[in-house]
């Protein structure tokens, strides 16, 4: 009887996973089908103000800048579903560059090896966010606001506060600038087959489901017997995998390594998550609402720059998107209570 009692309970936080309610599938889709529309309102709004917003060079780097932030939020949303959050991802994503340059340009290492090597300080860091957060029980935020400081500092380190250049690199600038499909930036590729990896793990895996499990009740996931512990110090890795991947795409995009780059992207991918659908109480996210949001981030971004305005006002814009994405999904929270 015991026995039997133990297996129901261990499906359980796994079963509401595998089969949410057709109101919440409804009420994801609603929000993904908000997002897409306020995607299609900006686009009109810049094409509108600026003649040059749809033209081919400028949709172009409105895609490389998305490639960028949209695989840090792929990330991101692993972690934020848990009910934690990630701030280093932006300087962690410089370190990661910048450890990528090091070991091309001043060790003169083989290519792979130097990619592999930044993806790798991606994984490190978010498996010391994890544990921190599994062993020590640091609070997410507190854990990862000081793995953000670390990491900027050691960017400025590695590098001697200088910039690296990947000119003599052959094949690195073609990482993101190349195009194995003709018309579209490898960039751009690597965002949607990251993107797809991070479906496949949200949807299909037994860490999607531990994911979603954590973020909705960790307490009982914990009583049903997953060790919680071990899940999110893997979830926190998953999500530095994808910060790893994100700095050598910026890095190739802009063949350098700028040691002083990343502050401030953090809030944009975690903004991103956010306005696609992905709740900050956990429990809750997707993927493709995640892609729409670094969309949006984008265009918003970019059509403030087109239109030329000051950075501090964007910067200003910026922060009160965040705010009403945040607002939006506390009043979600509270219908739906």
């Amino acid at each position: 009887m015991s026995k039997t009692t133990t297996t129901t309970a261990a499906e359980k936080p796994v079963g509401e996973v595998t089969g949410p309610s057709r109101g919440s599938f409804l009420r994801d889709r609603l929000q993904q089908s908000l997002a897409f529309g306020t995607l299609i309102v900006l686009l009109i709004f810049f094409s509108l103000a600026s003649s040059n917003f749809l033209s081919w060079s400028n949709i172009s780097g409105i895609l490389l800048a998305t490639a960028v932030i949209g695989i840090l939020a792929f990330g991101t949303t692993l972690v934020i579903v848990t009910a934690g959050i990630d701030l280093s991802i932006g300087t962690g994503m410089t370190l990661c560059a910048v450890v990528t340059g090091v070991l091309l340009v001043n060790w003169e290492l083989p290519l792979l090896v130097g990619v592999l090597g930044g993806i790798a300080t991606g994984a490190l860091m978010g498996f010391i966010n994890g544990f921190n957060v599994s062993v020590f029980k640091l609070p997410p935020f507190i854990a990862t606001l000081a793995m953000m400081m670390i990491a900027q500092g050691l960017a400025l380190v590695v590098s001697g506060v200088r910039p690296i250049y990947f000119s003599g690199v052959d094949g690195f600038k073609e990482i993101a600038l190349g195009a194995i499909i003709p018309g579209l930036p490898n960039a751009v590729l690597i965002l949607f087959l990251t993107g797809i990896a991070a479906f496949l793990l949200l949807s299909k895996t037994l860490l999607g489901r531990y994911t979603f499990a954590i973020g909705s009740n960790e307490e009982a996931t914990k009583i049903s017997g997953v060790n919680t512990g071990k899940w999110k110090i893997l979830i926190y890795t998953v999500a530095g995998i994808f910060t790893g991947i994100a700095g050598v795409v910026i890095a190739a995009r802009l063949d350098s390594a700028q040691p002083q780059l990343g502050v401030g992207y953090e809030l944009q991918a975690i903004a991103a998550v956010i306005i696609g659908g992905t709740s900050l109480m956990g429990g809750r996210g997707s993927i493709l609402g995640t892609l729409i949001g670094a969309l949006i981030m984008s265009v918003l971004i970019n059509g403030l720059r087109i239109m030329s305005v000051q950075t501090e006002w964007q910067n200003v814009v910026v922060g009160v998107v965040i705010l009403v994405a945040v607002f939006t999904d506390s009043l979600r929270r509270r219908r739906e209570a």
